[in-house]
């Protein structure tokens, strides 16, 4: 017997640093871990992307010591808008029946002269399950 996939969702919060302001129209791409493109979104004026549907493992397989498949899915998302730095969120895991949601914070330019060209990358280490 062949089951089909479980459903997870993420989504993502872009804010300014510091000040925690809502960013709109940060453009956010999400990727699978083999980097195949999924979906684009851009934020809405409260910093939001509506969620996006990701397939995932069952939830049965994280309820065992040494599941056979890691029970999530990992996806990475990438933001970007003009004037503040580039974000890249590596890793971040999605479970079966949950939201995940990234937060983005993003730095003005103003506030980093001298990297104007670097992206700030967050790696998410596994679940110890």
């Amino acid at each position: 017997m062949i089951l089909l996939p479980a459903t997870g969702y993420i989504t993502a919060r872009a804010f300014a640093s510091k000040a925690i302001l809502p960013l709109p129209n940060v453009a956010v791409t999400v990727t699978a871990s083999d980097g195949t493109a999924i979906a684009m979104r851009l934020t809405n004026r409260s910093g939001l992307i509506t969620p996006i549907e990701i397939p995932v493992p069952e939830k049965s397989e994280s309820q065992s010591p040494n599941p056979g498949e890691r029970p999530f899915a990992v996806v990475n998302l990438y933001a970007r808008l003009k004037g503040y730095e580039q974000i890249a969120a590596e890793n971040v895991q999605v479970f079966a029946g949950t939201t995940t949601v990234q937060n983005l914070e993003m730095i003005p330019l103003s506030e980093l002269p001298n990297q104007w060209d670097q992206s700030e990358r967050f790696d998410t280490p596994a679940q110890n399950l």
